[in-house]
C-alpha cells in the first residue's frame, strides 16, 4: 500500500511538468540550460531564506513559545517568497543580457530564443525545484512505516500534499510567463500582482490541515494565471478557435 501511495503522489506531483520536460525542453540544449540555471537561482533564494530563517530562531532562543514560533513561520514563509521573486527578476534581468550569448550556442543558426520562451522555462525551472523540495520528504515518508491518520489526523495529507505541489509547480510556470511580459512592457502592476498571489497561496498553505479551505482556492488561482499566462504568451481566443477547427476537420477526414 505504501508503495502505492508513493508512486500515485509522485505521478500527481510531478507527472504533468515531467510531460512538460518531456515534450517541450529536452529536445533543445539551451532551453535545458536555462531550466537548470532557473532552478539554481530559485535554490539561492533557498538558501538565503535558510540562513534569515536560522538566525532568527537563534535570535528567539529556539522559539520555544508556539505563538512565537507560529509568527517566525509566517514571517519565514513570506520573507521565502519575495526572496523567490527577487530572484526570479534577477534571473530575468541576466537572461536579457545574455540572450545574444545563449542564441550563439542554438542549433537554430540566426534565430533568437525569444523572451516569451524563456520565462516559460525559466517559470518550469523554479517550479520543479520548487515542487522537489516541497515534496520530496514527504515522498519518502510515505514509505513508512506507519499509517496515516492513525492519530487522529487527515488520512489525506499525501494526496493532497501531491496536489499542493502540482499547483506550485505549474503556478511558477505561469508567474513565470506573465512576471517576465510585466518586466518586458515595464507594466510594474503585473510584477505587483504575481508577488501579491504568490503571497496569498503562501498564505493559503499555512491554513493546513484545513485542505478545503486551502486547495480549492489555491487551485482557482492557478486556473485564473493559466489564463492570463496564455494570453501574455501570445494566445488568442481565435487562435483556440481555429486549433478547434482544425482538430475537428481532421477527425472527420480520418473517418
Amino acid at each position: 500500500m505504501t508503495l502505492a501511495v508513493f508512486f500515485g503522489c509522485a505521478f500527481i506531483a510531478f507527472g504533468p511538468a515531467f510531460s512538460l520536460f518531456v515534450f517541450t525542453i529536452i529536445k533543445d540544449p539551451l532551453r535545458i540550460i536555462i531550466l537548470i540555471a532557473g532552478a539554481f537561482f530559485w535554490l539561492l533564494s533557498l538558501l538565503l531564506s535558510s540562513l534569515v530563517w536560522f538566525i532568527a530562531v537563534k535570535a528567539s532562543n529556539g522559539a520555544q513559545d508556539p505563538t512565537l514560533h507560529r509568527a517566525l513561520l509566517i514571517f519565514g514563509v513570506f520573507f521565502s517568497v519575495l526572496l523567490q521573486e527577487v530572484f526570479r527578476f534577477a534571473y530575468y534581468r541576466l537572461l536579457r543580457k545574455a540572450n545574444e550569448g545563449l542564441a550563439a550556442i542554438s542549433d537554430e543558426d540566426g534565430l533568437d530564443i525569444s523572451v516569451r520562451q524563456m520565462a516559460y522555462v525559466a517559470g518550469l525551472g523554479f517550479g520543479i525545484m520548487s515542487g522537489a523540495f516541497s515534496m520530496i520528504n514527504i515522498l519518502s515518508d510515505s514509505l513508512g512505516p506507519g499509517t496515516v491518520g492513525i492519530f487522529g489526523d487527515s488520512q489525506y495529507y499525501f494526496i493532497t500534499a501531491a496536489l499542493m505541489t502540482l499547483a506550485l509547480t505549474l503556478l511558477h510556470t505561469f508567474w513565470g510567463v506573465v512576471f517576465f511580459e510585466g518586466c518586458e512592457k515595464s507594466r510594474w502592476w503585473v510584477i505587483a500582482a504575481v508577488v501579491a498571489l504568490h503571497l496569498l497561496v503562501a498564505g493559503l498553505s499555512l491554513l493546513n490541515p484545513l485542505y478545503e479551505g486551502s486547495l480549492p482556492p489555491v487551485y482557482g488561482i492557478t486556473l485564473l494565471m493559466a489564463v492570463w499566462a496564455f494570453f501574455s504568451s501570445g494566445g488568442s481566443l481565435h487562435n483556440l478557435k481555429a486549433l478547434c477547427t482544425r482538430r475537428k476537420a481532421e477527425g472527420e477526414s480520418t473517418q
